[in-house]
């Protein structure tokens, strides 16, 4: 196994890595919409958000020697499923080969953020 780790996406926060690389696979943390070069969660509405995570997303999959077009499978968290239409307009332009996917409904996530996605990717 390898940890890996990119300056392009917010450290970990807790105790654990941006994402695990197994054989020919890639297994992402959960990635919220900090933006990494302030350590701060910028954006308020969910099409911003959902623009900060895509793109934590993409630079921890990249850093693995993956991208969103060689992605299995996500699982996404939103606090609101009111936002699941905007969420899914910004996803759309990121998994243009639509991997199998989970959606679902938590009641908080950290940092008080409205969206949280992790991934499964071949390398």
């Amino acid at each position: 196994m390898e940890k890996i780790f990119t300056e392009h996406a917010p450290a970990a926060i807790g105790p654990y890595s941006q994402a695990m690389k197994i054989g020919n696979l890639v297994f992402t943390s959960g990635q919220i919409p900090i933006d990494p070069k302030t350590g701060n969660v910028e954006a308020q509405d969910i099409t911003g958000q959902t623009e900060q995570v895509m793109q934590n997303l993409k630079a921890v999959l990249e850093a693995a020697g993956s991208s969103p077009a060689k992605t299995i499978k996500t699982l996404c968290f939103l606090t609101d499923m009111g936002n699941f239409a905007a969420f899914n307009e910004v996803y759309a332009k990121y998994f243009t080969e639509k991997p199998a996917r989970s959606c679902v409904a938590v009641c908080a996530l950290p940092k008080g953020v409205l969206v949280e996605v992790e991934a499964v990717a071949e390398i």
